[in-house]
């Protein structure tokens, strides 16, 4: 028996990061979480796909950008391996595209770079209470399994309905880039953590500010038009399942 089913409350992690000290600090952050353990730490694809070839973890943190191949191009690879381990992708990729291939991909979360520990913790501390109520469900009839699936999943917000030629994938983007934001942003700073166009991200923000999921403030510089800037602004149908109101 291996250690990792000597512990069945034990949940083992896999930390997959190109950067050293980087890898080290997430190493920390999951260590600090019951059950978690990091069982190992790997900088490229190809360590990452000899480690849990070796470890089995449970679960595999993965960035994106590493040297040798993207880090969604890792997961078939896993699955064609036999590999069950779910995967969790933390990344400082923005891109519409990097979303959708990690939902299709099937991982159980994506947090974007750079986050603090709670940010982790909370996403870990989820994951765990997910994992667990698939390992201990007991299946009688379809009820039971839309119970089941219900609960296991991650969903994604609510952002209702959207002027023609507006993508839900773009919204939900241009959402959290503003909901997560330390402060206001305006529409270039808005389209530069996003990873779109200033003009999109412009019209996506003036589309959340006509529905009241943002405030907008003017800041006055030395000539020129005054610039807008973006808050976002938790209402009773806002956005987010739970997106924090900030001030």
């Amino acid at each position: 028996m291996t250690g990792r089913r000597a512990a069945a409350d034990t949940i083992d992690v896999l930390v997959v990061d190109d950067d050293f000290m980087v890898a080290r600090v997430h190493r920390a952050f999951v260590e600090r979480v019951a059950p978690f353990r990091v069982v190992g730490v790997a900088h490229t694809g190809e360590q990452a796909a000899l480690a849990v070839d070796e470890l089995s973890p449970d679960l595999v943190l993965l960035d994106l950008y590493l040297p040798d191949v993207f880090g969604l191009d890792l997961v078939p690879r896993l699955r064609t391996a036999g590999h069950d381990c779910d995967v969790m992708v933390v990344s400082a990729a923005r891109d519409a595209d990097a979303v959708r291939g990690a939902a299709r991909q099937g991982v159980v979360d994506y947090l974007l770079k750079p986050f603090g520990f709670d940010d982790l913790r909370a996403r870990l501390e989820r994951y765990a209470a997910q994992r667990d109520r698939l390992l201990t469900a007991v299946v009688h009839s379809q009820a039971d399994i839309d119970r089941v699936l219900a609960r296991s999943a991650v969903p994604a917000p609510d952002i209702g309905p959207l002027p023609k030629g507006m993508s839900p994938e773009t919204a939900r983007l241009v959402e959290r880039t503003l909901r997560t934001a330390d402060g206001s942003l305006s529409a270039t700073e808005c389209a530069t953590l996003a990873g779109i166009s200033r003009v999109s991200a412009r019209r996506y923000l003036e589309h959340f500010h006509t529905i009241g999921t943002a405030d907008v403030s003017l800041r006055y510089g030395a000539a020129g038009r005054p610039e807008r800037r973006y808050r976002f602004r938790e209402r009773g149908a806002g956005l987010g399942p739970g997106g924090e109101a900030r001030a």
